[in-house]
């Protein structure tokens, strides 16, 4: 005979038992305050809930879980419904990373373009800009990784390309043809003239080709580059014959430059990035490179080579400090601030990191020689240089080349055994080269591009709201090129969120005091006359780069 089943019990331990499931407690909705009042008085209290909460003893200070009333509350929530137009403007803001997380998903193109599309007229999410409007905006030498221009008007004109209107655009960039448009085209997907131009803004120069391999950026690139296929890691006789060919093409593009038939170019390692500039570039009128960043071995290196190179945001950040300390000093002495003794102490020069030149004598007369260990000969270097190793890996690390001094770099470059990663998935791949113009071994590529459509809330109801995403590097010109057309094909109108390679963005400081006599007449370089009159301009970003670039009636604002 069976036994009885005990109440609350379920027979065979299929179902939970009944009184488990009689005693979960219910969700209390947040629309009934009463109903939540009630169950947290009948909930039982914790144990031990006069006596403070134990802190656990494997967290440190840093990833401590913090409180929900502390934790700060995102500007824009979304709405219950799952809107996504409720999602932060600036998160299209932030640099487009190399090491993405693989859990990520790309947008949809149906509902990417409606999370920006609030925040268009949302007066909180307009960054600041300059008040006054201005015909041109300012040159920036960062390398973009993916550019979203955003307008009112539709894209249909930059989609879906006849195979006449690319090739047409391919033999434009390949004889440096320059299409001049009106200031506003009526019907800009029936002008063959602005879908030409549009394909020949997006080509650009590259090597080496390797199309199963993303060659850009090269900088914290592993993740990416990880688990493909790469013949030469092990292969010494494969990376030779690979440097062999990269230095036959840099050469190439070294020779353009300086016969001033190509404007500038890139050299993308893993380590660090290099932008190669012709004379009459950037306010400088002899060609440039600068390197960002470097590390104090490198530039050991290049200082053993006989370059000569200057760290200019290092410098300026020096003479700012010392300009401040001198102007604080006045000020502490006409004031009578500091003691007596402190003021003769000010006269005496301030002891120095260069003056310690390793002679411990002083330890002899105060009959401690024996007792005090003194500090061998790395010990000093490395205090006399503590505050430029400080500065390894930062922005601040730029180092500017200038004159004669950028041809001992590219025999340098072409023989620095760090340029090419020794181990990891970049192990023997040479650095990767990237230009504006044809040169030897290099391959035409084209940035991808596509249109987005969608509707956006606004005050009033609802509006359309078209979006023209760039991806790929987009180099300077090629910015002010797409600039260019956007303005007449937009009716004046349009806004550009940018999204730099971070460690390009120190390319953007000025490579020397501005000089009057540069208004000389330079050649083409292939570029449109406005890009070059951009591109001649001294830059004036320091060490920061574009993030937010708007046109209104013609004129732009942007923000940096």
């Amino acid at each position: 005979m069976a036994a009885p089943a005990e109440p609350g019990h379920s027979p065979g331990f299929k179902k939970p038992p009944a009184l488990l499931r009689l005693k979960r407690k219910r969700p209390v909705r947040r629309s009934d305050p009463a109903a939540a009042a009630a169950e947290a008085t009948a909930a039982p209290a914790p144990r031990g809930s006069g006596a403070a909460r134990r802190r656990n003893p494997f967290s440190s200070l840093d990833n401590a879980p913090r409180r929900a009333a502390a934790a700060p509350q995102p500007p824009a929530a979304a709405p219950a419904g799952g809107d996504p137009s409720a999602a932060p403007f600036w998160q299209f803001l932030e640099p487009a990373c190399e090491e993405k997380p693989p859990g990520r998903a790309e947008p949809a193109e149906s509902s990417d373009i409606l999370a920006l599309s609030q925040d268009l007229h949302s007066p909180l999410a307009v960054p600041k800009a300059p008040s006054s409007p201005r015909q041109e905006f300012p040159a920036d030498w960062s390398i973009k990784t993916r550019v979203l221009f955003m307008s009112s008007q539709p894209f249909t004109w930059a989609e879906h390309l006849k195979g006449q209107e690319e090739a047409q655009g391919v033999a434009q960039h390949c004889r440096a043809a320059e299409t001049s448009l009106p200031r506003s085209v009526q019907e800009p997907r029936l002008c063959t003239e602005l879908r030409c131009a549009f394909q020949q803004s997006l080509l650009y120069w590259l090597h080496p080709s390797l199309p199963w391999l993303p060659l850009f950026p090269r900088l914290g690139a592993d993740r990416s580059m990880a688990g493909k296929a790469c013949p030469w890691a092990q292969d010494e006789a494969l990376q030779q014959v690979l440097m062999s060919d990269w230095s036959v093409s840099f050469t190439s593009l070294y020779q353009l430059l300086r016969a001033r038939l190509c404007p500038y170019f890139y050299v993308c390692s893993a380590q660090f990035s290099v932008l190669f500039r012709a004379a009459g570039l950037a306010g400088s009128a002899e060609p440039t490179a600068a390197i960002a960043p470097t590390t104090r071995g490198l530039r050991h290196a290049m200082r053993a080579e006989g370059i000569e190179f200057s760290l200019p945001l290092l410098e300026e950040s020096g003479a700012r400090k010392q300009k401040n300390s001198e102007e604080s000093l006045e000020t502490e002495m006409a004031e009578g601030l500091i003691r007596g003794s402190r003021v003769e102490d000010a006269g005496e020069p301030a002891p120095s990191d260069d003056d310690d030149d390793g002679n411990f004598s002083w330890l002899e007369e105060m009959g401690v020689q024996g007792k005090v260990k003194k500090p061998d000969t790395i010990s000093i270097q490395l205090r006399k240089e503590k505050h430029e190793v400080q500065v390894d890996h930062r922005p601040e690390s730029l180092v500017l080349v200038r004159g004669s001094n950028t041809f001992r770099l590219l025999n340098f470059l072409i023989s620095c055994r760090s340029l090419v990663a020794v181990a990891g998935p970049q192990a023997g791949l040479p650095p990767t080269l990237l230009s504006p113009v044809a040169f030897r071994g290099g391959t035409l590529q084209t940035l991808k591009a596509r249109t987005v459509s969608g509707r956006a809330r606004v005050p009033g109801g609802f509006e359309d709201v078209f979006s023209l995403e760039v991806l790929g590097p987009v180099l300077p010109h090629a910015l002010h090129a797409l600039t260019l057309l956007l303005g007449p094909a937009q009716r004046g109108s349009f806004r550009a969120l940018l999204s730099p390679h971070e460690p390009s963005a120190a390319f953007n400081t000025r490579p020397g005091p501005p000089q009057e006599d540069e208004q000389q007449d330079l050649p083409a370089y292939g570029l449109h006359p406005k890009t070059l009159d951009q591109l001649r301009q001294c830059p004036t970003l320091g060490k920061s780069s574009l993030r937010l670039l708007e046109m209104k009636d013609y004129s732009y604002t942007w923000k940096a």
